[in-house]
């Protein structure tokens, strides 16, 4: 029923369009490409025939795939977003398309030092024969998270195909901004008038994610004193050699994502910028518990304080703002959105495995803000890195669980499934 070279055209011809997201822009959406593949999408949702096809001023684009004749199921969300991550370029993406692979390490032909791994990455020992697309090892290839963009595009071509397949109303929801944590600022939750959403943004095939971390960002500034180094003596205090001595304290052996995994918590500084007068540290505090995000922040704190110390002259202030939280506790409010994708699963004689995420996807901000939104897997690997990969068939599958979940939602109400 799915096309699966169709999907594959459309995912290289969304991949190619650079949408990363610009994490200090002043605007929404942070960049122009989100503009136009979102404009793209919607010319393309026309042709579909799904109605009131828009992209609307901060970029956002919603559709509806009107529901079957005489289906009166409630209606259902799909979403994935328009952006990159800003962590490795989207501009001038090259995919390469390996059909029929054989197995082993894969070179990438525009970085010949980066290797795709299977040491790095065992799944690929269970994907021989199958089709893979990777970048050229100089940029990011966009997977996550076109890859959802494209099975939700497939979804609304095969229903327009398949006339015969019952389902009740299907809103189509493309959000921008999503890897900077803005995905869901401009959506109106309540106007989506939904029972339950989906985002397609995760890894493999047949996962279901029913928990996200929790997330703050903390932004470190050092204050220094700034003066000509030729006079600098008693006088000068170095922002700088501040912001170093606050990373260098921070944990390494624990708390930080190169030593943890699992439901492990972490602290991560990702991103220095400054000078000597004032240099900004940005942290990433991340666990499944939103309490411990509290003990994180004190430690930052604590941490300016023994810098203070130890340089006599620099201040340091950390301030700490809220990302989004844990999906677990919406997600109980309406178990139908997490059973009916399992049983959806099921249908195609497969058994999916619930799952956590050491992330967040626009699904964690849209459940805290009451429409409850597990996270679909749709073959997305290495994420954020010039070694990203996806598989072709790992998208298709995804396209079938929707296919065989909006049948589900779209039951009458004395034969759906109850929970």
């Amino acid at each position: 029923m799915v096309n699966q070279p169709r999907l594959l055209q459309r995912f290289l011809r969304y991949v190619r369009i650079d949408t990363t997201a610009v994490d200090d822009a002043d605007r929404y959406p942070s960049s122009s490409g989100q503009l136009e593949l979102g404009a793209m999408l919607v010319d393309e949702l026309i042709r579909c025939g799904a109605t009131d096809a828009k992209q609307d001023e901060n970029g956002i684009v919603t559709a509806t795939i009107p529901a079957t004749t005489g289906v009166l199921g409630p209606s259902i969300v799909f979403n994935a977003h328009l952006d990159t991550s800003p962590e490795t370029t989207g501009r001038n993406v090259k995919p390469q398309v390996i059909e029929g692979y054989q197995g082993g390490d894969i070179s990438l032909p525009g970085d010949p030092a980066r290797v795709i791994r299977v040491a790095d990455n065992p799944e690929l020992n269970g994907l021989r024969g199958l089709t893979l697309v990777t970048t050229d090892g100089t940029t990011l290839l966009g997977g996550d998270d076109k890859a959802g963009i494209a099975a939700i595009m497939e979804l609304a071509d095969t229903l327009r195909e398949n006339p015969d397949v019952p389902h009740g109303p299907i809103t189509i929801l493309f959000t921008c901004d999503e890897e900077i944590g803005r995905g869901v600022d401009f959506v109106d939750v309540h106007a989506l008038q939904a029972a339950a959403a989906y985002t397609l943004d995760g890894p493999g095939a047949d996962q279901l994610d029913v928990e996200t971390f929790s997330a703050d960002m903390a932004t470190v500034t050092v204050h220094g004193v700034n003066i000509h180094p030729s006079v600098g003596k008693d006088r000068m205090v170095n922002a700088v050699r501040g912001a170093a001595e606050f990373v260098a304290r921070m944990p390494r052996a624990q708390l930080s994502p190169e030593t943890t995994d699992g439901r492990d918590g972490f602290l991560h500084p990702y991103r220095i910028e400054g000078g000597v007068a004032e240099t900004t540290i940005h942290v990433l505090l991340r666990d499944f518990e939103a309490a411990a995000l509290t003990e994180y922040a004190q430690q930052l704190r604590q941490l300016g304080r023994e810098v203070e110390a130890a340089i006599p002259g620099c201040t340091v202030t950390v301030e700490v703002r809220s990302q989004y939280r844990n999906m677990r506790e919406g997600l109980h409010q309406e178990p139908r959105a997490v059973e009916y994708a399992r049983i959806a699963h099921e249908r195609l004689g497969r058994n999916p495995a619930l799952t956590i995420i050491r992330g967040g996807t626009d699904g964690s901000q849209l459940t805290a803000k009451g429409l409850p939104t597990p996270n679909l897997s749709v073959g997305q690997h290495n994420p954020h890195s010039p070694l990203e990969w996806v598989c072709l068939e790992e998208i298709t599958r995804a396209t079938e669980v929707l296919v065989e979940l909006v049948q589900i939602w779209g039951l009458p109400d004395d034969v759906r499934p109850q929970v």
